[in-house]
């Protein structure tokens, strides 16, 4: 292992310098390249110059003053002269230029119109030979040189290669160098390595461990001062340690514990999760309790700095979760924040509260109708008809009653006790079928046609009772409320490996306001105040249809047509 953090410094250090020599390397060969380039190119910028002022003096056509400088120049150099729209008027090395394409796309060209000059290194189509050209611009046309991309030109930008080789040299010589240093550094982190190992195995003898006189000598002075400390108390705190850690990660809560000024401690993940819901800003540092605006209560609380109060508790509503944050403040001026996630019970508390101010009030207008009855009926003195008008309408209130009883008794049966619901394969067409025949009546009195397009091996393996509910009281819910002379259709609009996906839809008058669909599956939820107690039915009607759809593993959602009426959407587990 010591061997390896040598090994680990020594690459280290190897691999900083490499980066630096070769950057060094890079840098040089790059200006020296740049630097031979340039003056090749005062070359041929001077060789452009002296055709320019040359073509001014001339005394002869443009063609046989160029020729008589060819002389002057080296043998292998190539000029050409082009006009301002790139068609070329003379080149040394192409007699018929007439022949020749358009150069004003040529780079050098474009280089030379845009910054008075220009080069570039490619291949001539002519004579397929590869030039270095220089192109420069003057005010009437282009005067373009070029050397052969040969191997003396080549030559020429080629970089000398003493520095390269002196660098080499250098790096070689930095080399031993790291590696004497990262020895030395090594054995030291092997002296200290061996100090701490002795201290782990409590077979620690000063005397016969030797410090360096450094930085890392003093290190391993310190921690020998400390280690009989640290070894009395050592087994006590594993112990309290243990025990707090078990407490918390077995917890329910979020947990968190603060030193007295207010740095973190130790905290649980659940801590975490519930601060970042509760959080506009998802942070895994606990100390945010200090500074966000929803935990405003717990900091005033702390910095209150009230000695004869060492518990605090408060709740906080967030993102449609209940939290119950509790402060405990300990002896010492630490202290704990506990973080409890309530929504569930508040759910539930909501939910059992608006149950009995809802069955209280359901159960209020059929239970005050029987005891006007009955009273009228004890306090007047009514003649046969009278008195069985009146029974007759206590007698229909108790069937009203019966009815929410009974409905009540089956939501809470579907919520609580799934289990003991029998399942059987129900074919969907022969359940529609006994339905029919069951509200015949009814429907015969609304004038209301019942039709549906579902084949006979259409089965659902589920409770039948519960199905039949779902289509029950979806028609229950046509006859009270959609109008008379209205059809009713039933389609099985598809089906995938684990769903048939079903339509129930009606040609009523449907509900205007859409602000009501979401709200139909509600118990005791009504459109217009009074409307159930006018038509009738406990008012749990589609409750218990979407508790039954989803005892099936199904989904249901209500829309109204577009041609009118409503339609109810949902799906069954095969």
């Amino acid at each position: 292992m010591k061997t390896k953090y040598k090994q680990k410094l020594f690459l280290c250090f190897v691999l900083i310098f490499t980066v630096f020599t070769v950057g060094i390397i890079f840098l040089e060969q790059s200006r020296e390249i740049k630097h031979k380039t340039a003056v090749l190119e005062e070359k041929l910028n001077a060789y452009t110059d002296i055709i320019d002022r040359k073509l001014a003096q001339q005394s002869q056509s443009q063609t046989a003053t160029l020729d008589s400088l060819i002389s002057c120049f080296p043998n292998n150099i190539r000029i050409t002269l082009i006009d301002r729209l790139g068609n070329v008027m003379y080149d040394n090395a192409i007699k018929e230029t007439d022949e020749m394409e358009n150069h004003a796309l040529r780079t050098e060209i474009i280089e030379a119109h845009k910054k008075g000059k220009g080069r570039d290194i490619h291949r001539s189509h002519y004579n397929e030979t590869e030039y270095l050209y220089y192109a420069k611009q003057f005010n009437n046309y282009f005067v373009r040189v070029a050397l052969p991309y040969d191997i003396q030109v080549r030559h020429v930008l080629k970089p000398d290669n003493f520095f390269l080789y002196y660098v080499i040299i250098l790096f070689a010589v930095m080399l031993l160098v790291i590696n004497y240093v990262s020895g030395r550094f090594g054995k030291s982190i092997k002296q200290l390595s061996d100090f701490t190992n002795a201290l782990e195995s409590e077979n620690l003898q000063r005397t016969t461990i030797k410090f360096p006189n450094d930085e890392l000598g003093v290190i391993g002075t310190k921690i020998a001062e400390n280690y009989n400390k640290l070894r009395n108390s050592k087994k006590d705190i594993a112990l309290e340690r243990e025990k707090l850690l078990q407490h918390v990660y077995s917890s329910e809560e979020g947990l968190c514990f603060f030193s007295a000024n207010n740095s973190v401690e130790f905290y649980n993940g659940l801590f975490i999760q519930y601060l970042n819901v509760i959080t506009d800003e998802a942070d895994s540092n606990p100390a945010i309790v200090f500074t966000d605006v929803s935990f405003e209560k717990i900091s005033s609380f702390l910095l209150s700095n009230d000695v004869n109060r060492t518990y605090f508790e408060t709740q906080i509503n967030r993102h449609g979760k209940n939290f119950a944050v509790r402060v405990n403040i300990f002896d010492d001026k630490s202290f704990e924040i506990i973080i409890n996630d309530i929504t569930l019970q508040e759910q539930t508390r909501r939910v059992k509260q608006e149950m009995t101010g809802n069955i209280t009030h359901e159960l209020r207008t059929p239970v005050t109708g029987i005891r006007g009855c009955l009273e009228t009926i004890l306090e007047h003195n009514l003649s046969p008809e009278k008195e069985r008008y009146f029974i007759t309408r206590a007698y229909n209130q108790v069937l009203s009653l019966s009815e929410l009883i009974q409905d009540m008794s089956l939501i809470t049966k579907i919520e609580e006790a799934p289990q003991s619901f029998r399942y059987e394969l129900v074919a969907i067409g022969g359940l529609l079928e006994d339905l029919k025949r069951d509200l015949e009546i009814p429907l015969k009195e609304k004038n209301i046609g019942m039709e549906w397009n579902i084949a006979e091996d259409v089965i659902v393996k589920g409770n039948r009772n519960l199905l039949q509910s779902i289509f029950r009281n979806l028609t229950d819910n046509v006859i009270h409320y959609a109008g008379d002379n209205v059809s009713i259709i039933i389609n099985k609009y598809s089906e995938d490996k684990h769903f048939y996906y079903f339509s129930y839809s009606d040609t009523g008058i449907g509900i205007p306001n859409e602000q009501h669909l979401n709200r139909l599956f509600e118990r005791f939820y009504r459109i217009s105040e009074g409307r159930t107690r006018d038509t009738g039915g406990s008012g749990l009607g589609l409750s218990i249809v979407k508790n039954a759809v989803a005892f099936h593993k199904g989904t249901i959602i209500a829309k109204n047509k577009v041609d009118g009426g409503l339609e109810f959407l949902f799906k069954l587990h095969k």
